[in-house]
């Protein structure tokens, strides 16, 4: 489903990647670990169309990413990507269902159908009472679950969280992974997960280690 091959990354004389090859398949919850620096969210950024490489191809949805630009590449990460990061990125002026509405909106698609999606989304997550609240008026572990409708709102192929658990104490960390779990179960969704946490990978389907800008063991 998503295959990538080869990537190569440098900062200037720094070598970040060093050749990663990777492949995840539909339903698969994968996580990437490893110390600082090892690349895992350089090789992230690049998946999702965040960032690129200076060598190497990535495949999803049969489209060659690194061949798109501008709003063709916009369009096709807002389609068939959601993201969820460590710091949840809401609008503070939008409410919940808002904020989860946006990426809809942005690909165009009818206000009042996203809206009732949304809300879905949010009931489904456990937030059928916090629909109308604004970010400043949840916890850390709402407003990643707000993060996680949101990344959730134009069925995307594959959902990329960059350390999701990493500003949540660990009952909250711990919940959101048996969410991912529950969602893939559930909607048969894909994630790849960055993150430090060796406990909270091994709930995860697939374990790939990152040293030195390369993949040195699949588990």
């Amino acid at each position: 489903m998503l295959t990538a091959t080869n990537i190569i990354k440098n900062y200037g004389s720094l070598p970040v990647l060093r050749g990663v090859d990777i492949n995840i398949k539909k339903a698969e919850i994968v996580s990437i670990v490893g110390s600082s620096g090892a690349g895992k969210s350089t090789l992230l950024h690049i998946l999702g169309t965040l960032d690129t490489a200076d060598k190497g191809s990535v495949l999803l949805a049969g489209e060659r990413i690194e061949k798109l630009s501008g709003k063709k590449l916009a369009a096709f990460r807002n389609k068939n990507i959601g993201f969820v990061f460590q710091f949840h990125h809401l609008l503070p002026e939008f409410t919940a269902v808002e904020n989860v509405c946006i990426p809809g909106w942005i690909a165009g698609k009818k206000k009042s159908e996203i809206k009732e999606k949304a809300i879905q989304l949010l009931t489904t997550l456990g937030l059928s009472n916090r629909i109308e609240n604004k970010p400043q008026q949840l916890s850390g572990g709402e407003q990643q679950r707000v993060a996680v409708a949101r990344a959730l709102i134009n069925d995307p192929l594959i959902v990329m969280a960059d350390e999701p658990t990493g500003n949540l104490d660990s009952a909250n960390a711990k919940e959101l992974h048996q969410l991912f779990i529950q969602l893939r179960n559930q909607f048969q969704q894909t994630f790849l997960i960055v993150t430090h946490n060796e406990e909270l990978a091994q709930m995860s389907d697939r374990i790939l280690h990152m040293k030195d800008g390369r993949i040195v063991d699949n588990l």
